[in-house]
């Protein structure tokens, strides 16, 4: 499995973890638990792993701040009536613009096929309106 592949199926999981915490068989766990109930159904190198397990707590960790932020940035759309998965994959993504080195277009790209392979039909092109706006604010033009 590629680098890049690895990474995909590590954010997978992470978005598998959130969207549980959020609104699943989870939500009475800890984040750590959780990660462990899902990431016992992903077979995954040590590496992913890892990182799927970095970014779900992560993430988990920051939720309110990731939702402020999410917030200022999808005018027409409460948070709390997006639908589920957009919301996660929202996070996650918000998540590796504010605090992480991956470039803006991989963190768009990944986060545009996440919504393509879990979300309905308008999710990729709604994850990538209000992401390229986060975006531009967190990190400017310049990528």
């Amino acid at each position: 499995m590629s680098g890049r592949g690895t990474r995909h199926r590590a954010r997978e999981a992470a978005l598998q973890v959130l969207y549980s915490l959020d609104v699943g068989r989870s939500r009475d766990r800890t984040p750590e638990e959780a990660f462990d109930a899902v990431a016992a159904h992903f077979e995954l190198p040590r590496a992913a792993h890892d990182f799927a397990r970095q970014l779900a707590l992560s993430v988990a960790v920051s939720r309110d701040e990731l939702d402020e932020l999410i917030r200022l940035h999808s005018h027409r759309w409460r948070l709390e009536r997006m639908a589920a998965v957009d919301r996660n994959i929202l996070r996650l993504a918000a998540f590796e613009l504010m605090k992480t080195d991956t470039p803006t277009g991989v963190v768009i790209d990944e986060a545009v096929e996440l919504a393509r392979r879990f979300g309905d039909d308008p999710s990729p092109a709604f994850v990538n309106g209000i992401l390229d706006a986060l975006a531009r604010s967190l990190r400017g033009s310049g990528e």
